[in-house]
């Protein structure tokens, strides 16, 4: 398309279909900046700094786990265990310090690993025995929610607790590592460093090397990335096994919180990273997983749920506001695009823009891979 034809599709954009295109791009950033300013001048409180650091610290432990499942999401699939994994990082925390009174940093380490374990035993079932994922692992899910109830015998492990064995368990979260979440360096918590550190180097990471085009290269086409060279199989392997490490920080950041080995903890973590994750959709039109999307789904949930308490909301409701949330951000993503892509195949068919919105566009065809991930 030259210079000429964009201006003429331009000028033949009726009204109300640029405003629907700009509700798409924008709609829940403007959602959500309306929300902060409402909330801000009908609640006492919410429109603080420590509000808002509150905010990303109580969004860290899923959000750090919904970057992992966003990964996983650019390749095409979703990992459904990243809730799982995050609970069996808390309870193998507390079996390291309180059962066998480990160090800190030697329990952040096993948590990492077997984090790690998780996410290569999902990619060998997905990737080489070609299970379909989203069996694969909620098969994982529910075999890590049984092995860790039966780590700590279907009990919360805390200090000074009697076993089954009648052993009296002496050990207790080191001071080091209940900092992560506990302690602050200019007022704001290491944990959210630690998000927004998590969050930007997966951004710069998915739209500024190579290697991240071709995540999402294997996503957009696997086949044709295939045929243009790429190792999809070490891609997808590398994304469950990232995601695992990730739902493991997720963990240890949740158990620097309770200080205990709660057996339910994480269970709330999946519903939670699937809603940041497709939420991400729609940030800027996007329509494809990306951590920026995915940051601002966190932010744009906590805020709602922060406000919504802070206003008196029943905890319990929690899980119906992430649901009409989840819904609103798929309307927003799904309908009012289709909407815009079949207006703009009526108007110029030949020259649709197959991956518009944000970060980089992805290429679905063998020579364009090729181009773009080796030259």
């Amino acid at each position: 398309m030259n210079l000429r034809d964009s201006t003429s599709t331009a000028r033949r954009t009726p009204l109300p279909a640029a405003l629907g295109d700009f509700v798409v791009r924008y709609g829940i950033i403007l959602v959500g900046v309306t929300l902060y300013i409402a909330f801000s001048a009908t609640t006492t409180g919410f429109g603080t700094w420590d509000n808002t650091v509150s905010i990303l610290q109580i969004q860290a432990v899923a959000a750090i786990a919904a970057l992992g499942m966003t990964l996983t999401a650019i390749v095409g699939d979703l990992d459904l265990s990243v809730g799982a994994v995050t609970g069996l990082s808390v309870t193998v925390a507390a079996e390291a310090m309180i059962h066998y009174e480990l160090t800190g940093p030697s329990a952040i380490v096993i948590c990492l690993l077997v984090g790690l374990l998780v996410g290569c035993v999902n990619a060998t079932l997905v990737v080489f025995l070609n299970i379909p994922p989203l069996l694969a692992t909620l098969g994982t899910m529910f075999t890590i929610q049984g092995l860790k109830r039966w780590l700590v015998d279907g009990q919360t492990l805390t200090t000074g607790m009697k076993l089954g064995d009648g052993t009296v368990v002496k050990g207790r979260f080191t001071d080091d590592f209940t900092a992560i979440d506990g302690d602050k360096l200019f007022g704001i918590p290491y944990s959210v460093y630690l998000f927004l550190v998590i969050a930007l180097l997966l951004w710069v990471f998915l739209q500024r090397t190579r290697h991240g085009r071709v995540f999402y290269a294997v996503g957009g086409n696997e086949e044709a990335a295939r045929l243009a060279g790429t190792r999809v199989k070490r891609y997808k392997f590398a994304a469950y096994a990232i995601s695992g490490v990730l739902a493991a920080t997720a963990g240890i950041i949740l158990a620097s919180r309770l200080r205990q080995g709660d057996v339910t903890a994480g269970d709330s973590s999946l519903l939670d990273a699937v809603a940041m994750t497709l939420v991400g959709y729609a940030v800027l039109g996007a329509k494809k997983p990306n951590a920026l999307g995915t940051f601002v789904g966190a932010v744009f949930i906590g805020l709602i749920l922060q406000g919504l308490t802070m206003r008196g909301l029943p905890y319990y409701t929690q899980d119906l506001i992430k649901g009409l949330v989840l819904i609103f951000a798929l309307l927003m993503s799904f309908s009012l695009r289709r909407g815009r892509r079949r207006r703009a195949a009526a108007a110029t068919p030949a020259s649709a823009d197959p991956n518009p919105g944000s970060g980089p566009e992805v290429p679905t065809t063998a020579p364009a891979i090729a181009e773009r991930t080796h030259g």
